[in-house]
């Protein structure tokens, strides 16, 4: 029996595991089976081996080359990441295209579709949408305050953006000021997968409000067909004929489909 003296009571506890915290979320998580073990690192098992190497590799050549360097599951990817820190995202973005068709048909999915794809709960849908919105935003700030017909592209961009993918049709309204300016940016009406109820006093009485000289009218075709119909002509001029004794403008009514436009004005219909 050893006469050693026992070690001091220090009062010291010994430490605690802390509960995970919201910055465990967002950063990488070290496998268990990665943890020291008598100072040598044990080796992680091959499906976590696999997907944190392929992370490192697609932020690599992200960082690297940009863009281009990655197809459109690998961009998804990469944004997943920090969605879903703690599974590999690559069959998840993989699943994502495949049921949406483009990387533009992901992030313009409405969140009850976006969580049919497994492994996709609401608080990753939500944040799918939030990006969306950030790049609609960002579209339309190309727009304000510039002469929205000398940026003719950028209004097409941004009303694809916002409509394309829309599962109901959507009647929207530029307002423009005498310099053909954007000053307003209104949906009007929403409606089922084929109409959408449009009352043109309450346009042209809108336009009025706003001190709009000037309108362009917008609305989708769920179906993707972006061919007007004989309802959406009627309609237009209509909308014609109630603005103009007013002062009032209709540059042109332009309607959007997934995988493109059509102009009313350039098809020579007003």
């Amino acid at each position: 029996m050893s006469n050693r003296p026992a070690p001091p009571d220090d009062g010291v506890m010994p430490a605690m595991d802390e509960g995970p915290d919201e910055r465990g979320f967002f950063a990488e998580q070290t496998p268990k089976s990665a943890t020291l073990k008598r100072g040598v690192p044990a080796k992680a098992d091959d499906k976590q081996a696999h997907y944190h190497g392929h992370r490192d590799r697609l932020r690599t050549r992200y960082r690297e080359n940009g863009d281009g360097a990655l197809a459109d599951y690998e961009l998804l990817e990469l944004l997943l990441f920090r969605l879903i820190p703690r599974r590999d995202t690559k069959p998840i973005a993989k699943a994502l295209i495949d049921r949406f068709g483009t990387l533009a048909g992901v992030f313009g999915a409405p969140t009850s579709l976006l969580q049919e794809v497994d492994r996709i709960g609401e608080t990753v849908a939500l944040d799918l949408k939030l990006v969306s919105t950030v790049a609609h935003r960002m579209l339309k700030s190309e727009l304000r305050g510039k002469q929205v017909l000398s940026s003719w592209s950028s209004v097409i961009d941004y009303c694809h953006a916002a409509m394309a993918y829309e599962s109901r049709e959507q009647f929207r309204i530029l307002f423009l000021d005498k310099r053909n300016a954007l000053i307003g940016d209104e949906i009007q009406g929403r409606g089922t997968v084929d109409h959408t109820p449009v009352y043109p006093r309450e346009v042209v009485r809108r336009a009025l409000e706003l001190s709009a000289t000037a309108i362009i009218l917008v609305h989708n075709h769920p179906s993707g067909d972006p061919t007007p119909s004989r309802a959406d002509i009627d309609m237009t001029r209509t909308i014609v004929e109630t603005a103009k004794p007013l002062g009032i403008t209709v540059h042109d009514h332009i309607i959007i489909g997934k995988d493109g436009h059509a102009s009313l004005k350039g098809l020579r219909l007003i």
